[in-house]
């Protein structure tokens, strides 16, 4: 495993954003570990966040891009932190783009999408947080597809849980399969519980949990 993933385990668990017990998913799921990046709401934590999808990016994403997108809200201040990374540690200029919930009718910024004005030459890299179903991920492409239509080249989130939706595969191969546009996670489950039975961050107790829960739940 690189050395930014064990990192960014590491940087989620210190901020409290990776958390492990009993938590119910919004599925009903009875689940051993909870993901909230809400939970890094510092400057110095945002600034690092931003860092570890720049650093997925230059690692992974081969495609050609000039935008990085965020949706409102959560994924506003992940791609404004991936853009400034990008250029503070690796001296790459993108523009940055994200939409506003409610269209805006007057001063000289109208519109619906702030940032970059978006047409259909564009190439965006959309940025992301965990993704549970891919509704807001279809929400997006609606929105885009009024504004321009750039197209998506690739998602870049921060954690794939790998785990089945309504049928066998996850919401991230459901999407890739229907849209055809490829999907970076930093992390996914099985580096994090890699890493954890690596540096014995946690008991056995919670690796067999989280072992259990994806022999039920998990994708390959």
């Amino acid at each position: 495993m690189k050395d930014y993933k064990k990192e960014f385990i590491s940087f989620l668990i210190e901020n409290k954003s990776l958390k492990f017990g009993e938590f119910t998913l919004k599925s009903g799921r009875l689940s051993p570990y909870f993901l909230n990046t809400g939970m890094l709401y510092s400057g110095g934590a945002i600034n690092k966040l931003g860092r570890f999808y720049a650093e997925t990016i230059v690692d992974r994403v081969k495609e050609d891009y000039n935008v990085v997108f965020g949706p409102a809200y959560k994924g506003i201040p992940l791609a404004v932190s991936c853009a400034s990374s990008l250029f503070a540690e690796f001296g790459i200029n993108k523009d940055y783009s994200f939409n506003r919930k409610e269209s805006k009718d007057h001063g000289d910024a109208s519109g619906i999408i702030v940032g970059k004005p978006l047409t259909k030459d564009d190439r965006i890299i959309l940025i992301d947080d965990v993704i549970t179903a891919g509704t807001a991920i279809r929400e997006t492409i609606d929105i885009l597809a009024t504004v321009g239509a750039p197209k998506i080249v690739s998602v870049v989130v921060s954690v794939d849980r790998m785990e089945k939706g309504k049928g066998e595969l996850s919401a991230i191969q459901e999407l890739k399969n229907s849209l055809g546009i490829e999907f970076y996670p930093i992390v996914n489950i099985i580096e994090i519980m890699e890493y954890l039975k690596t540096e014995k961050v946690v008991g056995e107790d919670v690796i067999s949990k989280m072992t259990a829960y994806r022999k039920e739940y998990g994708v390959e």
